[in-house]
Protein backbone atom coordinates (compact mmCIF):
# COMPACT_ATOMS: atom_id res chain seq x y z
CA UNK A 1 0.00 0.00 0.00
CA UNK A 2 1.17 3.54 -0.73
CA UNK A 3 2.51 5.35 2.36
CA UNK A 4 0.69 8.69 2.47
CA UNK A 5 1.15 9.47 6.18
CA UNK A 6 4.22 11.66 5.61
CA UNK A 7 2.61 13.78 2.88
CA UNK A 8 0.61 16.92 3.54
CA UNK A 9 -3.01 17.14 2.41
CA UNK A 10 -1.98 19.71 -0.22
CA UNK A 11 0.55 17.24 -1.63
CA UNK A 12 -2.05 14.48 -1.62
CA UNK A 13 -4.61 16.68 -3.38
CA UNK A 14 -2.02 17.32 -6.08
CA UNK A 15 -1.33 13.58 -6.30
CA UNK A 16 -5.03 12.81 -6.84
CA UNK A 17 -5.29 15.50 -9.51
CA UNK A 18 -2.21 14.25 -11.38
CA UNK A 19 -3.11 10.55 -11.39
CA UNK A 20 -3.89 9.40 -14.96
CA UNK A 21 -4.95 5.77 -14.53
CA UNK A 22 -7.81 4.06 -12.73
CA UNK A 23 -5.36 1.59 -11.16
CA UNK A 24 -3.17 4.31 -9.63
CA UNK A 25 -6.23 6.13 -8.29
CA UNK A 26 -7.52 2.91 -6.77
CA UNK A 27 -4.28 2.34 -4.88
CA UNK A 28 -4.24 5.95 -3.77
CA UNK A 29 -7.86 5.78 -2.60
CA UNK A 30 -7.13 2.69 -0.48
CA UNK A 31 -4.13 4.36 1.14
CA UNK A 32 -6.03 7.56 1.85
CA UNK A 33 -8.99 5.68 3.32
CA UNK A 34 -6.64 4.12 5.90
CA UNK A 35 -5.24 7.52 6.91
CA UNK A 36 -6.64 8.92 10.18
CA UNK A 37 -6.88 12.49 8.92
CA UNK A 38 -10.42 13.59 7.98
CA UNK A 39 -9.07 15.46 4.93
CA UNK A 40 -7.33 12.30 3.74
CA UNK A 41 -10.56 10.28 3.91
CA UNK A 42 -12.33 13.02 1.94
CA UNK A 43 -9.56 12.80 -0.66
CA UNK A 44 -10.06 9.04 -0.77
CA UNK A 45 -13.65 9.60 -1.90
CA UNK A 46 -12.47 12.12 -4.49
CA UNK A 47 -9.93 9.59 -5.78
CA UNK A 48 -12.66 6.94 -6.07
CA UNK A 49 -14.85 9.33 -8.07
CA UNK A 50 -11.97 10.19 -10.38
CA UNK A 51 -11.20 6.48 -10.77
CA UNK A 52 -14.75 5.82 -11.94
CA UNK A 53 -14.68 8.83 -14.26
CA UNK A 54 -11.45 7.59 -15.83
CA UNK A 55 -12.83 4.08 -16.19
CA UNK A 56 -15.95 5.44 -17.92
CA UNK A 57 -13.78 7.55 -20.23
CA UNK A 58 -11.65 4.51 -21.08
CA UNK A 59 -14.78 2.54 -21.97
CA UNK A 60 -16.06 5.44 -24.09
CA UNK A 61 -12.76 5.71 -25.94
CA UNK A 62 -12.71 1.95 -26.49
CA UNK A 63 -16.14 2.19 -28.12
CA UNK A 64 -14.97 5.05 -30.35
CA UNK A 65 -12.13 2.88 -31.66
CA UNK A 66 -14.07 -0.41 -31.88
CA UNK A 67 -14.40 -0.31 -35.67
CA UNK A 68 -10.70 0.39 -36.08
CA UNK A 69 -9.86 -2.64 -33.95
CA UNK A 70 -12.11 -4.83 -36.12
CA UNK A 71 -10.46 -3.54 -39.28
CA UNK A 72 -7.01 -4.16 -37.81
CA UNK A 73 -7.93 -7.73 -36.90
CA UNK A 74 -8.86 -8.19 -40.57
CA UNK A 75 -5.43 -7.02 -41.67
CA UNK A 76 -5.70 -3.21 -41.99
CA UNK A 77 -2.55 -2.19 -40.14
CA UNK A 78 -2.98 1.57 -40.56
CA UNK A 79 -6.48 3.04 -40.45
CA UNK A 80 -6.97 6.72 -41.29
CA UNK A 81 -9.82 8.94 -40.19
CA UNK A 82 -10.67 11.92 -42.39
CA UNK A 83 -13.04 14.85 -41.98
CA UNK A 84 -13.55 18.39 -43.23
CA UNK A 85 -14.67 21.69 -41.73
CA UNK A 86 -15.77 24.96 -43.26
CA UNK A 87 -18.51 23.93 -45.68
CA UNK A 88 -21.03 26.51 -44.45
CA UNK A 89 -19.07 29.76 -44.05
CA UNK A 90 -19.26 32.65 -46.50
CA UNK A 91 -15.50 33.17 -46.41
CA UNK A 92 -12.29 31.24 -46.01
CA UNK A 93 -11.20 27.79 -47.10
CA UNK A 94 -12.64 24.34 -46.68
CA UNK A 95 -10.07 22.49 -44.55
CA UNK A 96 -9.71 18.72 -44.29
CA UNK A 97 -7.52 16.56 -42.09
CA UNK A 98 -6.52 12.91 -42.23
CA UNK A 99 -5.06 11.19 -39.16
CA UNK A 100 -3.47 7.79 -38.60
CA UNK A 101 -3.36 7.02 -34.88
CA UNK A 102 -1.19 4.39 -33.16
CA UNK A 103 -2.47 1.17 -31.65
CA UNK A 104 -2.63 2.65 -28.15
CA UNK A 105 -4.31 6.03 -27.87
CA UNK A 106 -4.72 8.25 -24.82
CA UNK A 107 -6.95 11.19 -25.77
CA UNK A 108 -9.22 11.99 -22.80
CA UNK A 109 -12.31 13.89 -23.90
CA UNK A 110 -11.98 13.19 -27.63
CA UNK A 111 -15.29 13.85 -29.37
CA UNK A 112 -16.88 15.59 -32.33
CA UNK A 113 -15.08 18.95 -32.56
CA UNK A 114 -18.42 20.79 -32.55
CA UNK A 115 -19.17 19.49 -29.05
CA UNK A 116 -15.91 20.75 -27.56
CA UNK A 117 -14.83 24.10 -26.22
CA UNK A 118 -12.09 25.97 -28.07
CA UNK A 119 -9.71 25.31 -25.18
CA UNK A 120 -10.37 21.56 -25.22
CA UNK A 121 -9.95 21.45 -29.00
CA UNK A 122 -6.56 23.14 -28.70
CA UNK A 123 -5.41 20.65 -26.05
CA UNK A 124 -6.62 17.66 -28.01
CA UNK A 125 -5.21 18.89 -31.33
CA UNK A 126 -1.77 19.12 -29.73
CA UNK A 127 -2.12 15.65 -28.15
CA UNK A 128 -3.36 14.15 -31.44
CA UNK A 129 -0.38 15.58 -33.34
CA UNK A 130 1.98 14.31 -30.63
CA UNK A 131 0.57 10.77 -30.60
CA UNK A 132 -0.35 10.25 -34.26
CA UNK A 133 1.71 8.20 -36.67
CA UNK A 134 0.75 10.69 -39.38
CA UNK A 135 -1.32 13.87 -39.72
CA UNK A 136 -2.09 15.63 -43.00
CA UNK A 137 -4.03 18.87 -43.42
CA UNK A 138 -5.26 20.17 -46.79
CA UNK A 139 -7.23 23.24 -47.78
CA UNK A 140 -9.38 24.28 -50.74
CA UNK A 141 -9.47 28.04 -51.22
CA UNK A 142 -12.59 30.15 -51.56
CA UNK A 143 -11.79 30.58 -55.27
CA UNK A 144 -11.70 26.80 -55.72
CA UNK A 145 -14.97 26.51 -53.80
CA UNK A 146 -16.54 28.94 -56.29
CA UNK A 147 -15.18 26.94 -59.23
CA UNK A 148 -15.98 23.45 -57.98
CA UNK A 149 -19.03 24.04 -55.69
CA UNK A 150 -18.65 23.46 -51.98
CA UNK A 151 -19.64 19.77 -51.96
CA UNK A 152 -17.03 18.82 -54.53
CA UNK A 153 -14.53 21.10 -52.80
CA UNK A 154 -14.98 19.18 -49.55
CA UNK A 155 -14.29 15.88 -51.35
CA UNK A 156 -11.20 17.35 -53.00
CA UNK A 157 -9.89 18.63 -49.65
CA UNK A 158 -10.36 15.26 -47.97
CA UNK A 159 -8.72 13.43 -50.87
CA UNK A 160 -5.72 15.75 -50.70
CA UNK A 161 -5.44 15.20 -46.95
CA UNK A 162 -5.42 11.40 -47.31
CA UNK A 163 -2.86 11.51 -50.13
CA UNK A 164 -0.67 13.77 -48.02
CA UNK A 165 -0.25 11.24 -45.20
CA UNK A 166 3.36 10.12 -44.76
CA UNK A 167 2.07 6.74 -43.54
CA UNK A 168 -0.01 5.09 -46.25
CA UNK A 169 -3.34 3.90 -44.80
CA UNK A 170 -4.79 0.46 -45.52
CA UNK A 171 -8.34 1.66 -44.85
CA UNK A 172 -9.99 5.08 -44.62
CA UNK A 173 -12.89 6.04 -42.37
CA UNK A 174 -14.83 9.02 -43.72
CA UNK A 175 -17.58 11.13 -42.19
CA UNK A 176 -20.78 10.37 -44.14
CA UNK A 177 -19.23 9.97 -47.62
CA UNK A 178 -16.77 8.01 -49.69
CA UNK A 179 -14.04 9.80 -51.61
CA UNK A 180 -13.90 9.48 -55.40
CA UNK A 181 -10.61 8.70 -57.15
CA UNK A 182 -9.13 7.25 -53.99
CA UNK A 183 -7.93 3.71 -54.59
CA UNK A 184 -8.26 2.56 -51.00
CA UNK A 185 -10.89 0.63 -49.03
CA UNK A 186 -13.23 3.14 -47.39
CA UNK A 187 -16.04 3.10 -44.86
CA UNK A 188 -18.50 6.00 -44.69
CA UNK A 189 -19.98 6.62 -41.23
CA UNK A 190 -22.94 8.98 -40.94
CA UNK A 191 -22.21 11.23 -37.97
CA UNK A 192 -18.73 9.74 -37.90
CA UNK A 193 -17.09 12.66 -36.10
CA UNK A 194 -19.17 11.77 -33.04
CA UNK A 195 -19.06 7.98 -33.44
CA UNK A 196 -15.50 7.13 -34.48
CA UNK A 197 -12.33 8.20 -32.72
CA UNK A 198 -10.15 8.50 -35.82
CA UNK A 199 -12.69 10.72 -37.59
CA UNK A 200 -13.17 12.77 -34.42
CA UNK A 201 -9.40 13.30 -34.21
CA UNK A 202 -9.36 14.52 -37.82
CA UNK A 203 -12.28 16.87 -37.17
CA UNK A 204 -10.51 18.42 -34.17
CA UNK A 205 -7.23 19.08 -35.98
CA UNK A 206 -9.08 20.45 -39.02
CA UNK A 207 -11.23 22.76 -36.88
CA UNK A 208 -8.26 24.15 -34.95
CA UNK A 209 -6.30 24.68 -38.19
CA UNK A 210 -9.18 26.51 -39.88
CA UNK A 211 -9.93 28.66 -36.83
CA UNK A 212 -6.29 29.77 -36.75
CA UNK A 213 -6.48 30.49 -40.49
CA UNK A 214 -9.54 32.71 -39.99
CA UNK A 215 -7.82 34.54 -37.14
CA UNK A 216 -5.00 35.40 -39.54
CA UNK A 217 -7.56 36.58 -42.11
CA UNK A 218 -9.01 38.86 -39.41
CA UNK A 219 -5.64 40.62 -39.26
CA UNK A 220 -5.58 40.99 -43.05
CA UNK A 221 -9.17 42.22 -43.23
CA UNK A 222 -9.98 44.26 -40.10
CA UNK A 223 -13.60 45.06 -39.47
CA UNK A 224 -15.20 41.77 -40.56
CA UNK A 225 -14.88 39.93 -37.23
CA UNK A 226 -13.41 36.75 -38.74
CA UNK A 227 -11.67 35.97 -35.44
CA UNK A 228 -15.11 35.61 -33.82
CA UNK A 229 -17.48 34.09 -36.39
CA UNK A 230 -14.82 32.28 -38.49
CA UNK A 231 -16.56 33.29 -41.72
CA UNK A 232 -20.06 32.03 -40.90
CA UNK A 233 -23.01 34.19 -41.89
CA UNK A 234 -23.69 35.77 -38.53
CA UNK A 235 -25.48 39.09 -38.13
CA UNK A 236 -22.13 40.76 -37.45
CA UNK A 237 -20.62 39.28 -40.61
CA UNK A 238 -23.56 40.22 -42.83
CA UNK A 239 -23.48 43.78 -41.50
CA UNK A 240 -19.75 43.99 -42.28
CA UNK A 241 -20.39 42.70 -45.80
CA UNK A 242 -22.98 45.41 -46.34
CA UNK A 243 -20.65 48.05 -44.98
CA UNK A 244 -17.30 46.98 -46.45
CA UNK A 245 -18.16 44.66 -49.34
CA UNK A 246 -16.63 41.21 -49.94
CA UNK A 247 -12.91 40.45 -49.64
CA UNK A 248 -10.84 38.28 -51.95
CA UNK A 249 -11.39 35.44 -49.46
CA UNK A 250 -15.19 35.54 -49.63
CA UNK A 251 -17.03 32.87 -51.63
CA UNK A 252 -18.65 34.68 -54.54
CA UNK A 253 -20.90 31.71 -55.31
CA UNK A 254 -22.66 32.00 -51.94
CA UNK A 255 -25.89 34.02 -52.02
CA UNK A 256 -25.20 36.76 -49.45
CA UNK A 257 -21.80 37.44 -51.06
CA UNK A 258 -23.01 37.09 -54.63
CA UNK A 259 -25.58 39.81 -54.11
CA UNK A 260 -22.81 42.28 -53.16
CA UNK A 261 -19.92 41.14 -55.34
CA UNK A 262 -18.86 43.10 -58.39
CA UNK A 263 -17.96 40.55 -61.04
Amino acid sequence: MIDVARESLAELRSRVSRARTAASLGRLADALAADRRLGARELAERARRRREELACERRRQAQLFALRRRLQRRGARHVAGVDEVGVGPLAGPVVACAVVLPGRVDLPGIDDSKRLTARTRLRLAAEIREQALAVSVAAVSSREVDRLNVYRASLVAMGRAVRGLRVAPDHVLVDARTLPDLDLPQTAIVGGDGLDGSIAAASIVAKVHRDEWMTRLAERYPGYGFERHKGYGTREHLAALERLGPTRDHRRSFGPVNQLALW
